[in-house]
């Protein structure tokens, strides 16, 4: 499990900070999305160079924005807010 900031905002990885996961959301819906973000990763690696590679790279950016890891930062929207990104419909490759 990597490091956390005190306020659990961030994980610290090599001495890097890099956002969350909203840890909000169900753990049914974080597993879903974090095994749809890993799909379309394997989609980037595939697809680099090609005119696919930016479809590739949108999917990544979709369920990182679901899991709150890019976007609005998750603490400074409200509960509904938060259940909206997280619910919406992240395209699966």
């Amino acid at each position: 499990m990597p490091e956390t900031t005190d306020d659990g905002r961030f994980i610290v990885v090599d001495g890097r900070r890099w956002r969350a996961t909203d840890p909000a959301i169900p753990a049914a819906r974080r597993d879903e999305l974090q095994r749809v973000l890993m799909a379309w990763r394997r989609e980037v690696r595939r697809t680099r160079g090609t005119d696919e590679e930016p479809r590739s790279r949108a999917g990544v950016q979709a369920a990182k924005v679901a899991l709150g890891e890019r976007g609005t930062p998750w603490w400074e929207q409200d509960d509904a807010e938060r259940r909206r990104r997280w619910e919406a419909d992240v395209p699966r490759p």
